[in-house]
């Protein structure tokens, strides 16, 4: 069906996360440690756990990343966990680490939260997307048990963004310590971290350019220094630029005086000449290493940064230009919410990258971080794999006249544009509230701030046409005309505005109900699904569409969907299953529908590259279409149905408007009555249906489908992208099960149940409580998540159906390996073993409505949730 990979990359190459916003080097006296094994946890308030000897034995172990707690895949509808809950991390510090400085980062704590290292207070945070970080170096003890405490808070708090109720907000705040928690070790005399530092551009490593070309580039070095010895320091900061291969092509120096005590911002600047230009399909990175080093050339702290040199420019009637050049088609993309199944927020670096792997693959070349910043892992594998970002900052339909909120949006910006500023992957800043009636000084106040934290070339942002504040922006949201060839206000465009679609493809009855043919729960079967891929691709109401985007002229510049995931709600009933891929990541039919729209020729410099591709959207079930339809993006597909019988043959379009490749439909091909008639003389083999893309009279991609017969045994697979699992504990790997007959075609139309077992390295994260094991099976498959112990070594899933009989399928099993984690764990032993028994955290807010006292309640209070939701509906009736 897909090309095969033709990229550079070995086989065997596997992806790297940047820490704390760095890459680790050796030898500079900065050194990473991982803190995320076993914290003991408690849900709910609890009096004095923040002291040293408050006795927590009694407590659950968990490792982090952790949401809290373990949700069924139906987790809409404010069934998550929201109030306090209590971290506990129990470790020795490591002797090396005495005369250093120590920095605690965490990369997101969801709420409010409150921070205590050996019962001292150290830090109040507000707000859940963006790092969290308390210097600790006075407060640790060498050669006992020190204790980290932190309170974390998800409830509904209108002081700080996103400010609006979970049960009226249209995703899941979810809760806890759910992104990776670091110790950084240092010398007193080092480089900042921008998000600790407080400083407008500045603090840590800022890394900007102009006059970027073909020929050459300047390069803009900024690093804050801080001193924090007993002695004045005089040295120097060194910057050292390597290629692809590990080559040295840029070095520069300069000189460095800090007194004790303070910090200083020092600046130079550099020019790489013919310098590899980073661009989505060809995501080429360097690597920055920076090195503080004294007179005698000893080197005092140091790491590196991945940078990717390109220039961005918007300009207006001309559309968007990449290093010097317009872009030369529309820029297709979608939204992401971070949420994955079962686990909430809570996701390791390996899924978020899987993630970008995924969404990159489908042909998508923008990621819209819908409502705030996402994790850095992410924002790393899309400087990686060729993605360009919309960056927003938290929030959606709120705003709190409260000084302290406005305070509080404008500390947001200024941080996500500290972490994100280096990444080539940032396309534009979104630094508005999503959706958002604010006050009409708001906007000129944002742009302010953006332009304050990045003053230099390549820095944009964008904003709703609709919205107040609008002309105080470069970019403007909003949405072409189906087929009609530019955007709604087609005759009054402005001639220095670019225009950019942030969501598309959403197809409502009304926002309350929610009923939709672009939401398609994937386990419903490939009618639906094919009707959404339709409705996605090209549609015949007036909604904006792949096609659509495609006739606009050069000033809309294209559009991300909405969205790529199904995901969770907070203030309605139903996940929203208008993603391309469910939950879990497994794909619908809509994601090969965008599969098919990359160029058919092959891009060898990436990992996620282009190809030939064919694939059929028809299972040849028993109530499968008798239309089939193909997605490819070659120029010729031949359709053959079965042995013998009847071709069918598609040419592509040549130079017709619209999206590249549009859905082959051949009609009357399918016939279950002549599958059956072939099964009754015992030639099931000869029915299929065979496609094969042909591009200049060769066939370069193959199809094959063929009717599944009966259910003989169980397949399993993991959906690793060929990631290997770090033994770190905290490492997930999504696992799927499928009914198949004998011949392995998957029976898409089963009702088994499926159970899974484990042995070795790893642990389920699943129980029956949530209803991830025993699993059911939807459209042929059943996925559970696998996460990895601390200890290197193999994991063995086994699957089988529940009920066991002569004729039920056969089980089957899956080993997979795990490998040492790259950094050092910081664990207590003892709660690491109790950490790697089972867990099995649940969802402890379900109750059942009893009494005819409870039910009234019940109305009354949905009653008042009808009432709130109008506001909901109103305010994104608007922004439509």
């Amino acid at each position: 069906m897909l090309a095969g990979k033709t990229g550079t990359y070995a086989d065997n190459y596997q992806p790297s996360y940047s820490t704390a916003g760095f890459y680790s080097l050796s030898n500079t006296g900065r050194t990473i440690y991982s803190m995320n094994p076993a914290w003991r946890f408690h849900k709910g308030n609890i009096k004095g756990a923040e002291q040293s000897g408050f006795n927590d034995k009694s407590w659950d172990v968990v490792s982090l990343p952790d949401g809290i707690e373990y949700l069924p895949t139906e987790a809409s509808g404010c069934i998550n966990y929201q109030g306090e809950v209590w971290y506990r991390k129990h470790f020795t510090p490591e002797q090396s680490w005495k005369g250093k400085q120590q920095f605690l980062h965490f990369e997101a704590i969801m709420g409010k939260s409150k921070i205590w290292v050996n019962g001292k207070l150290l830090k109040e945070h507000f707000g859940g997307f963006l790092p969290v970080i308390v210097d600790v170096t006075p407060y640790l003890n060498y050669g006992e048990d020190n204790v980290i405490a932190v309170c974390a808070d998800n409830s509904d708090d209108p002081s700080y963004p996103p400010g609006k109720p979970q049960d009226a907000l249209d995703f899941a705040y979810f809760g806890g310590i759910y992104r990776d928690c670091w110790m950084i070790v240092h010398n007193h005399v080092f480089i900042t971290d921008p998000n600790y530092e407080n400083e407008t551009a500045g603090g840590g490593l800022f890394v900007s350019f102009d006059k970027v070309s073909e020929q050459s580039a300047l390069l803009k070095l900024d690093a804050h220094i801080r001193n924090n010895s007993e002695k004045s320091f005089s040295g120097k900061i060194v910057y050292e630029l390597y290629d692809r291969n590990d080559n040295r092509v840029l070095s520069k120096e300069t000189n460095l005086s800090v007194n004790n005590g303070k910090a200083k911002q020092s600046s130079c600047k550099a020019t790489i000449e013919t310098p590899h230009l980073w661009s989505p399909d060809s995501p080429y990175l360097y690597k920055l290493h920076v090195y503080v080093k004294d007179r005698a050339e000893n080197i005092i702290d140091g790491y590196y940064r991945r940078i990717g040199i390109r220039s961005v420019e918007f300009k207006g009637k001309d559309g968007f230009w990449l290093n010097g050049k317009p872009y030369p088609y529309p820029l297709i993309g979608a939204n992401r919410h971070q949420d994955y199944a079962v686990i909430g927020n809570a996701l390791p670096n390996s899924l978020h990258w899987r993630d970008a792997k995924k969404l990159r693959d489908a042909g998508l070349r923008v990621i819209r971080n819908a409502h705030y910043p996402q994790d850095p892992a992410f924002m790393d594998a899309c400087d990686e794999l060729g993605l360009f970002v919309i960056v927003n900052t938290p929030g959606w339909q709120f705003w709190n006249d409260e000084p302290i909120f406005a305070q509080r949006v404008f500390s947001d910006i200024r941080n996500m544009v500290r972490r994100d500023r280096n990444h080539p992957c940032v396309w534009m800043w979104e630094p508005i509230l999503n959706e958002t009636w604010y006050p009409a000084d708001f906007a000129k106040n944002v742009v302010d701030i953006l332009n304050e934290e990045y003053p230099y070339p390549y820095c944009y942002a964008g904003c709703d046409v609709t919205a107040r504040g609008h002309e105080y922006f470069p970019i403007h949201f909003t949405h072409p005309i189906n087929g009609g060839g530019g955007a709604f206000n087609t005759e009054s465009l402005d001639p220095k505005i670019s225009y950019y679609t942030r969501e598309w493809g959403d197809n409502v009855d009304d926002w309350n109900s929610h009923n939709s043919p672009s939401r398609a729960n994937r386990g419903w079967g490939e009618v639906p699904m094919l009707i959404q891929a339709q409705g996605y691709a090209k549609n015949d109401y007036q909604l904006t569409s792949y096609d659509a985007l495609y006739r606009t002229p050069r000033q809309h510049m294209g559009g991300c969907l909405w969205h790529s995931f199904d995901h969770q709600r907070g203030y309605h009933p139903d996940p929203f299953y208008g993603g391309i891929m469910d939950a879990f990541r497994q794909p619908k039919l809509s994601y090969y529908m965008f599969y098919s729209q990359r160029p058919a020729e092959p891009n060898k410099g990436l990992i996620a590259d282009s190809g030939p591709m064919v694939y059929i959207a028809n299972a040849m079930t028993p109530f499968s279409p008798k239309e089939v339809t193909i997605y490819s993006n070659c120029d010729e597909v031949r359709l053959t149905y079965c042995k013998g019988g009847k071709q069918y043959t598609y040419h592509k379009p040549v130079n017709e408007a619209g999206m590249p490749s549009p859905i082959i439909t051949f009609k009357d091909v399918f016939d279950v009555m002549y599958d059956k008639k072939l099964a009754r003389k015992g030639k099931q083999a000869d029915s299929y249906l065979l496609a094969e893309g042909i591009m200049d009279g060769k066939v370069v991609a193959t199809h094959k489908v063929t009717p599944a017969r009966r259910p003989a045994k169980l397949l399993l697979w993991a959906d690793d992208e060929k990631v290997q699992m770090k033994a770190d504990g905290s490492d997930i790997v999504t696992v799927i099960a499928a009914i198949a007959d004998e011949n392995g075609n998957i029976k898409r139309l089963n009702n088994y149940e499926v159970k899974f077992e484990i042995e070795g390295q790893g642990q389920l994260v699943a129980d029956e409580a949530t209803f991830t094991n025993p699993r059911p099976v939807l459209w042929g498959t059943a996925p559970v998540l696998v996460r990895s112990t601390t200890t290197p070594g193999e994991i063995k899933i086994r699957t089988s159906v529940v009920w066991q009989g002569k004729h039920t399928p056969v089980s089957s099993e899956l080993v997979i390996h795990t490998f040492p984690s790259e950094y050092t764990l910081i664990t207590n032993k003892e709660e690491m073993i109790q950490a790697q028994s089972t867990d099995r955290r649940t969802n402890e807010k379900a109750s059942t409505v009893s009494s005819d006292c409870e039910k009234r309640v019940r109305e009354l209070q949905q009653e008042l949730n009808r009432l709130k939701l109008r506001e909901v509906e109103k305010q994104q009736s608007d922004f439509e």
